[in-house]
């Protein structure tokens, strides 16, 4: 026949107990060598990188397939027969099937295509300014979900199609599967449902600060079933959106950053209170984070050895960590250069005189 290659391989005629006594001797060969690599480099994690790496796996499977052939030929494997078949059945499959093949490709590369264009489109979404730019952002990342599940569904049941597979019955009863599915993944339901609820209802946004389960951090992901949040550690949970409960959103209103100080007693509080309220407010001009001026509450507390007061500014969302310290700087140095003290815990000794 056309096109079948002929290949002849050495035969061994060697007794059955000499042949499973090279077989054991081949298994318990790959069975060292695997033990020797572990031994050698199992340890060591820095001998695993790089090229290393590549060369052990090209060794270890050039060895299995040479064992392989090994342990094959022992027991005279007609090689010439199986391969002669896989040929022939190899060619026939391509020249009945080279239509259905191309489609595939085109179909996948179809797919491909739509993703990235739906991907670069919802990349765009929110990068205008606008109020809602949070939540146009959220609901592209789970439009963009639910894009790639169902252009791969779709091209799933095209290529079946294609194959002369009948998807007319799965389709029907997908109704009946969905009833098994649904009854064997309640939870895996829940978490898609809590998902939808999550986004319709407005309850965080991707970029929200919000703290959940005792974690605080920003929301970098919404997806069908999970959520994504970062802390400010680079620290990333992933929770299930059925768990997503007793939500605290840090990002509804703006932050406040409170600043608690203390004078001395035998300072004016009044003097004081004039000099910051007419020193801090050109922070808000220098700091982009501040959006109100700093307001002085004046004094808070009459401790042991100092006069405690406050001053509380208005800032963008999260930003008032360094707000604080920021504001805490400046009010050490308007002091200092008026010569306001900054009292420290004193202790003053009487002694006692002699009757």
């Amino acid at each position: 026949m056309k096109g079948v290659i002929h290949v002849h391989f050495l035969t061994l005629a060697l007794p059955d107990w000499a042949n499973s006594l090279l077989s054991v001797a081949i298994a318990v060969g790959l069975i060292f060598i695997y033990l020797l690599q572990r031994k050698l480099f199992g340890r060591n994690q820095e001998s695993r990188r790089g090229w290393t790496v590549w060369v052990l796996y090209l060794v270890d499977l050039v060895l299995f397939f040479a064992a392989l052939i090994g342990g094959l030929l022992l027991w005279n494997f007609d090689f010439q027969s199986f391969l002669t078949k896989f040929v022939t059945d190899f060619q026939t499959m391509i020249v009945d099937k080279v239509g259905a093949i191309i489609e595939s490709i085109v179909i996948i590369f179809i797919v491909l295509a739509l993703l990235k264009l739906s991907k670069l489109a919802l990349l765009k979404v929110g990068l205008k300014e606008s109020p809602f730019q949070k939540r146009k952002k959220t609901i592209a990342k789970v439009s963009q979900s639910i894009i790639k599940y169902l252009l791969w569904v779709i091209a799933i049941l095209v290529i079946l199609s294609l194959w002369g597979v009948n998807v007319a019955p799965a389709l029907a009863g997908l109704g009946i599967a969905g009833i098994v599915i649904g009854l064997g993944a309640q939870k895996f339901i829940n978490d898609l449902i809590s998902g939808f609820f999550i986004v319709f209802e407005h309850h965080f946004d991707v970029g929200d600060i919000v703290e959940v389960a005792g974690f605080k951090g920003e929301v970098t992901d919404i997806g069908l079933k999970t959520t994504k949040i970062r802390n400010w550690k680079g620290e990333v949970k992933i929770l299930a959106n059925g768990e997503v409960s007793n939500i605290t959103n840090f990002s509804r209103n703006p932050s406040t950053a409170v600043i608690d100080f203390g004078i001395a007693y035998g300072e004016d509080i009044e003097k004081t209170i004039k000099l910051l309220q007419a020193e801090l407010p050109k922070l808000e001009k220098e700091v982009a984070e501040i959006i109100d001026a700093p307001q002085v509450l004046g004094v808070m507390e009459l401790s042991d050895s100092s006069v405690n007061m406050r001053v509380i500014v208005k800032t963008l969302t999260e930003k008032h960590y360094g707000v604080e310290r920021l504001v805490r700087q400046r009010i050490k140095e308007i002091l200092d250069a008026n010569g306001i003290e900054i009292p420290f815990p004193q202790v003053v000794l009487h002694q006692a005189k002699d009757k």
